[in-house]
Parts: C-alpha cells; sequence; structure tokens
C-alpha cells in the first residue's frame, strides 16, 4: 500500500511504491497520470509532446491550445536567409585535433602565423565605462557574476557613446539578447539626458526602437519593464539565421536608422548578424524592380555600391558594437570572411582547425611556472557552457607549451575576426577589434565596432 499523500504505482523494477507527492485528489503523480482514469477517461501522452498527458476525452481540444503544436511561422521568418552559400559544412570532414599527427600541426600553425603577418591592423586597449550603470556598479548587493556583466555593459555603452551611435532617434536591434539587459541598459542612458526636457525632445525620445532577437524563450526578461515608457521595446523570438529584418512591422513604421548591438554573440552568431544586417536587410524582393540611381548619386555609408537602394522596411545601418566570443562554435557555411580566407590560400580545411584550435586561448590549460607565472589557472574559464577544453594530445603536448598554445588560439581568434574585418570594409565600414574590459573580467573580451567609412554622406 502506498504512503499517505504518494503515488500508488508500484515500480516493479525497485519493488516500492513511487515516493512522488500526488495533487489534492490525485491517486498518481504526473510522471504516472496515464495510469488514472479521470471521470472514466485515461490520461495519455500528447502526441505533440510525450512529455506531458491529456486526458483522452479532452484530446482534440488541447491539440488546438497545446503549446507544443505548430504555430504559423512570423511574417519575418524566412528560413536561411542569412545562412549564407549552402555548399558549405555539409561536405567538408570534421576532423579533430586529437586525429592530426603532429606534422600536421605544425603545418598548420606555419599557415596560421604567416596568414596573420599579412593582418594590416592591431587589436586595440581602450576599457570604457557609462555614468548610467555607476550606481549599479558600486552596489555592494551585486555578486562577482553580476558585477562581471555590469562591467561589460557598461564600457559597451562606453563605446557605442564613443563612436556616437548612443542617441535617440534610431533603432538599436539587440542580437542574442537574453533577458535584454543590454538594451535596458541603453534606454536607461537615453532617458536620463540631461537635455530631454522640452516637448519636442520628448518627441524625439519616442523615436527610439528596441528590437531584442533572441531564438529561444527567455524567464526574467527586463524588456516587460518598459511598456509604459516612450520607446517601443520588440522581442522576436527567431533565430539569426531566419530573420529578414525588411519584414519587422517595428522597422517598417518609421523607419529608423539602424545600430547593431550584442553582448557575448557566440560563434556562428556573429556572422549571421553580420549578414542580417548588412546583406538580406539591403536585398529587395525578387518581385520588385530595383528603382534607377543617378549617375552623380553616391551611395549610401555601409551600403555596397554594387546593390541597389535597401530593401523596404529598413532605414540605414549606423554602426554596430558585437562583444564576440566563442570561435570554436564558428562554421564556414554561416562566416562572412570566406573570401578573405580563399586569398590568402586557406580553405574551409583551414578554417575548421582554427576554430578549434581557438579553445586554446581560453580553455584554462594550467600554465607551469616557466609559461606564465602569474596566471592564476582558476581564472582561466569562460562564462558559457559547453566551452570545453581542447583535447590535449600526445603530438600537440610535444609541439607546444601552454603558453605557445594559447599565443596561437588567440591568433586563430584574430585570423577568424580578420575575415570579420575584411567583409565589413567590403561594405563601406571602418571596423576595429578592441579590448573592451580586463581578462579578469571574462577572457572572451574582445569587442567589434563598426561606423560608415564615409559618415558625411549620411
Amino acid at each position: 500500500m502506498a504512503a499517505p499523500g504518494r503515488c500508488g504505482f508500484f515500480v516493479q523494477k525497485k519493488n516500492r511504491f513511487c515516493k512522488m507527492i500526488v495533487g489534492k485528489g490525485k491517486r498518481f503523480c504526473g510522471e504516472h497520470a496515464t495510469m488514472e482514469e479521470v471521470g472514466g477517461s485515461k490520461r495519455i501522452p500528447c502526441p505533440l509532446d510525450p512529455k506531458h498527458t491529456v486526458t483522452e476525452d479532452k484530446l482534440e481540444k488541447h491539440l488546438k491550445k497545446c503549446n507544443s503544436r505548430d504555430r504559423p511561422r512570423a511574417v519575418y521568418f524566412v528560413e536561411n536567409i542569412n545562412a549564407g552559400p549552402a555548399d558549405g559544412d555539409e561536405k567538408l570532414p570534421q576532423v579533430g585535433l586529437s586525429e592530426r599527427s603532429g606534422a600536421e600541426l605544425e603545418s598548420l600553425v606555419d599557415k596560421l602565423k604567416t596568414a596573420v603577418e599579412g593582418l594590416q591592423w592591431d587589436m586595440e586597449d581602450k576599457i570604457l565605462s557609462h555614468f548610467v550603470l555607476n550606481d549599479e556598479l558600486t552596489n555592494p548587493k551585486n555578486g562577482d557574476s553580476a558585477h562581471k556583466h555590469l562591467k561589460q555593459q557598461a564600457s559597451i555603452l562606453g563605446h557605442l557613446e564613443d563612436l556616437g551611435l548612443l542617441q535617440r532617434g534610431r533603432c538599436f536591434v539587440e542580437f542574442g539578447a537574453g533577458r535584454g539587459k543590454l538594451s535596458h541598459w541603453i534606454h536607461e542612458a537615453l532617458k536620463t539626458r540631461e537635455d530631454l526636457k522640452t516637448h519636442e525632445d520628448l518627441k524625439t525620445h519616442e523615436d527610439l526602437q528596441l528590437l531584442l532577437v533572441e531564438r529561444s524563450s527567455t524567464r526574467f526578461k527586463v524588456d516587460g519593464k518598459h511598456q509604459d515608457t516612450g520607446a517601443e521595446f520588440e522581442r522576436l523570438q527567431v533565430d539569426i539565421q531566419h530573420l529578414d529584418l525588411r519584414k519587422v512591422p517595428l522597422l517598417q513604421q518609421k523607419k529608423l536608422p539602424l545600430v547593431g548591438v550584442g553582448k557575448h554573440l557566440c560563434g556562428a552568431a556573429t556572422d549571421l548578424a553580420l549578414r542580417c544586417l548588412l546583406e538580406t536587410s539591403k536585398v529587395r524582393e525578387e518581385t520588385e524592380p530595383a528603382p534607377k540611381r543617378l549617375r552623380s548619386s553616391e551611395p549610401r555609408p555601409g551600403e555596397d555600391p554594387e546593390t541597389s537602394e535597401p530593401g523596404p522596411g529598413t532605414g540605414p545601418v549606423l554602426g554596430m558594437a558585437l562583444a564576440l566570443c566563442c570561435h570554436h562554435r564558428c562554421e564556414w557555411r554561416h562566416y562572412v570572411g570566406q573570401q578573405f580566407f580563399l586569398q590568402r590560400g586557406l580553405g574551409p580545411a583551414e578554417f575548421s582547425a582554427f576554430c578549434r584550435m581557438s579553445s586554446w586561448a581560453t580553455c584554462g590549460f594550467r600554465l607551469s611556472n616557466q609559461d606564465c607565472p602569474s596566471q592564476d589557472p582558476t581564472n582561466q574559464r569562460v562564462e558559457h557552457e559547453g566551452h570545453k577544453p581542447a583535447a590535449e594530445t600526445d603530438a600537440v603536448t610535444g609541439l607546444l607549451s601552454a603558453a605557445e598554445r594559447q599565443h596561437v588560439g588567440r591568433l586563430c581568434k584574430l585570423m577568424i575576426d580578420g575575415g570579420r574585418h575584411h567583409f565589413l570594409k567590403t561594405k563601406g565600414f571602418s571596423s576595429k577589434l578592441i579590448r573592451y574590459v580586463e581578462p579578469q573580467v571574462t577572457l572572451e573580451n574582445i569587442l567589434l565596432t563598426a561606423v560608415p567609412s564615409c559618415p558625411a554622406l549620411s
């Protein structure tokens, strides 16, 4: 006999009754609810999602409102619109570092160092902050983790200010928004402007849009707290790979200029965001003829001179600030720097290897005193789950020391980001890679910023 208040299902394998607590008036727990008949109707697993159950007599009604039902796709969903060419990684055999010989690894490192030598730009150290986060940064109630994120958000806002992008009258598109904290602070920074006094200023304040793009359902979203503000917050639950900005109703209303932002935009998500902003948002519908351009007219900043005017529903892209991370999760098909690699005699095979080797920069190798006396191995971790150290093979250990592996990992990241820099240049943008916070805050401390090369034309 089952204990009072406990499930009445007898578990044969354990030779005892289930110990789960049941609901009031119930005989079985949720796991074994299929054993119970409610009003003469047995509970069965939902055909759409067997993780939950439904009574047989209410099945038809349940299927119409089940959260797992197929729903009509949003108007801005266009499958694989930002994915890049289809002949990508599918045909490329994936070879792990542990499967490569010492000679193969040495050849890859030589190719990497040769390619990096040709880069004509350096990484910049520039740690900024913003006054709107001062109180939170000094709030003793915030723990180490919260303080780490606040420092990053403050620096990103500082760089937006430094680039002249942190202004009203535009739409901030936050890619990989998560809870939407970055958009929250952008709104707070613009709300607290001292010049927001006159009615005309308030009217300008209303011309502020914040578009949050996140593919997964997120709990504790902060954008819900801004429903009564002058700014328009809208969240799109869609993968960046399938997002057509031209078809987003919010952007079609006022066609404000766009500013792309993102904090820790993992791997291929950065390339998808760049394509979303600078490629597909400027492609017109195939059924709509492109307008003629006067010979004397100049291309807009950020517009490819080889293409027509931006498509309906989008304003010009004024710039971006994207915090990068997880280069080991990049994919050749989505990568915007393919031409950059091919020009240097490199291809998808080298790209795949460099992606794997990039994890050496942050994966937490324990360094010896000879390698780096001041290094604290306990700090060598990244903030994303699933970022695991690359396999240490005998070949790798014999070829490179731990410090050399970290250096090679950083070169791999630099090479991958070099392709993104090249892509932005072809689109009429001037870009920089900036160490925007100290490595003690996060080892993934690189910010990609870009503004049009000819802002006078905007």
